[in-house]
């Protein structure tokens, strides 16, 4: 049995983790993430033939993305937890605001990949017609969704950098925090730069797509830090 995880312990990049022991914040926080995993498959019905569970199976990649979305959010906090094991009032209220919008988040990210993901590999998308205000008014909710919940997580690293003596953060991890406000910083903005195209109809379509940029920045910027990071533990 692995032993628990100890304040001074250290995580595989070496920053010292300061939380121990499951906190009932952190308890709550891992009831309300499963809670919104419930929700992205609670309205499917139990197959009732070999073809309703081949419509069903068609959800699978959509649901999975869902799934990778909101576990990539649940690991963010807990590295936080770990990482610094605050417990303050403002930690419990940055946390209870991010539970309340990914739990508002769910549905319409549960829809737009339905919409779009099983539409575009099996034409079996949901039975809906949207006009292109719809569309545009969906594109904005999910933008604003996703940059509010990233944007609870930015508050809560920004104020575990206002307790950086408090903490006691040494200079190497000083740089892997800011680097992460840097990452989440680049999400928000993205997110919005894609809530504004879609709302202009020439540029709607685009809106989606904006989102592939995270993939190579967020690359280039890891391999910056490493690469900086690298140097700094060496001098």
């Amino acid at each position: 049995m692995a032993r628990p995880i100890e304040p001074g312990d250290r995580d595989f990049v070496g920053f010292r983790l300061r939380g121990g022991e499951v906190t009932r914040l952190e308890s709550f926080s891992d009831a309300v993430f499963g809670f919104a995993l419930t929700l992205l498959v609670v309205s499917l019905d139990v197959p009732k033939s070999f073809n309703d569970l081949v419509n069903t199976m068609r959800g699978f990649p959509a649901f999975a993305l869902c799934f990778l979305l909101l576990a990539l959010i649940w690991n963010a906090h807990y590295k936080f937890c770990r990482r610094y094991g605050i417990d303050d009032s403002t930690t419990r209220f940055l946390t209870c605001a991010m539970l309340f919008l990914v739990l508002f988040y769910v549905y319409p990210l549960k829809f737009l990949f339905n919409l779009s993901i099983t539409g575009l590999l099996f034409g079996a998308g949901p039975p809906v017609s949207m006009t292109g205000g719809q569309l545009s008014a969906l594109l904005v909710i999910y933008g604003l969704g996703f940059a509010a919940v990233y944007g609870a997580m930015a508050l809560l690293y920004l104020h575990a950098w206002r307790m950086r003596d408090e903490l006691g953060l040494n200079d190497l991890e000083k740089r892997d925090t800011r680097y992460v406000m840097f990452r989440l910083l680049t999400l928000i903005t993205v997110a919005m730069i894609a809530a504004g195209l879609a709302l202009i109809p020439v540029a709607r379509n685009w809106s989606s797509l904006i989102y592939l940029l995270l993939f190579p920045i967020l690359r280039i910027s890891r391999m910056i830090h490493r690469r900086r990071r690298s140097a700094f533990v060496s001098e």
